[in-house]
């Protein structure tokens, strides 16, 4: 990459370093071309007009790829499934958007390689979020004006050593879920019961149809037998909620471990949360076991493990694990979850 003073006749299909700037009185000023911008014939009569007779203008060599076309490269190698962007690139960035509404996955181990090439950077929202469609999820960019082709290959290597692209948007598999209140005063009426106006309003954010709630005593087998009765009529997960301290009368985990889960997670490192049951069955429906502080907080483990469980990821000890990392809720006055870094550190 070389920089010249050209007169403007000869400046087409080179490559402005700098921003050329236009003032009308009352009406604008403002970068008429922008840096970046490769020259054109027509462009020749406007940039005369605004004094430039000559120009200092980049002259790409062999090697170099202008941002624009660098920016495109990257995107195209990156994204995956659910993700589009504009083709319209601006300085060399590109925003990527989500094509339809589900969970954001960022391959975290590959977008660190690539950002550690320097000359180019590739910005994400957090994994494991939930997005709407049209949303913007992540932002490449080239740095300079222009980069090396042998760095490009580079990212492009990065990109495609593994069969799934660094940025995916998983699309929503489940649809129809069960809704289980355990407790035997709730049962018989002597309380109200306060889990159902909770959690029925967050099944229904997630596209979910949602059976019941039906209600059980804190018997084991009715407990077992009503979960049943869920997934024979086609519910692909069911919530189960109470019963699921250490205390001798609470059930509900016996009942859900006797349905024989091909995985079955009791406990997790996320506050509020501590108690929370995973159970994945053989035939990939799951069981979530709902502690006592859904009723109290607004956001709980539940909010992390469900849009993971709608997309028919599969989680098992070590994931669930996984969530101590940044899985201490910061107890705001205000919550704005998931506008929050609850949960996003894994």
């Amino acid at each position: 990459m070389k920089y010249r003073v050209v007169p403007i006749e000869e400046a087409v299909g080179m490559v402005l370093p700098h921003d050329v700037t236009e003032i009308i009185p009352g009406e604008f000023k403002g970068a008429r071309f922008k840096k970046g911008h490769i020259i054109k014939e027509e462009d020749v009569p406007k940039l005369k007009d605004l004094g430039k007779n000559h120009i200092y203008v980049l002259e790409l060599e062999e090697e170099d790829i202008h941002e624009d076309e660098a920016a495109l490269r990257m995107a195209r190698a990156v994204a995956g499934e659910g993700v589009g962007w504009s083709e319209s690139v601006s300085e060399g960035k590109i925003t990527f958007k989500a094509l339809y509404e589900g969970l954001l996955k960022v391959d975290i181990e590959r977008l660190l390689e690539i950002n550690l090439l320097g000359e180019v950077a590739l910005t994400t929202k957090h994994n494991n979020v939930w997005v709407k469609k049209g949303e913007p999820l992540a932002g490449v960019r080239a740095i300079p004006l222009v980069v090396k082709e042998a760095l490009l290959r580079e990212v492009e290597r990065i990109a495609q050593s593994s069969d799934k692209k660094i940025l995916r948007v998983l699309p929503q598999k489940i649809f129809k879920a069960g809704l289980l209140i355990t407790g035997t005063e709730v049962f018989y009426g002597r309380i109200k019961d306060a889990f159902a106006p909770k959690m029925l309003p967050k099944l229904s954010a997630f596209n979910l149809s949602a059976e019941g709630p039906l209600y059980a005593p804190d018997e084991k087998d009715f407990i077992r037998d009503t979960i049943r009765d869920f997934l024979d009529r086609g519910c692909e997960v069911v919530l189960v909620t109470g019963g699921m301290s250490v205390d001798p009368d609470d059930v509900t985990k016996v009942a859900i471990r006797e349905l024989n889960p091909e995985v079955y997670v009791y406990g997790a490192p996320v506050l509020p949360g501590n108690m929370f049951l995973y159970a994945l069955l053989g035939d990939n429906r799951v069981i979530l076991g709902i502690p006592a502080c859904a009723m109290y907080f607004k956001v709980t483990i539940l909010d992390i493990i469900l849009p993971r469980v709608l997309v028919g990821e599969k989680l098992d000890r070590r994931a669930i694990a996984s969530l101590g990392h940044g899985g201490f809720c910061y107890n705001c006055k205000e919550c704005h979850y998931p506008i929050c870094p609850f949960g996003k550190a894994s």
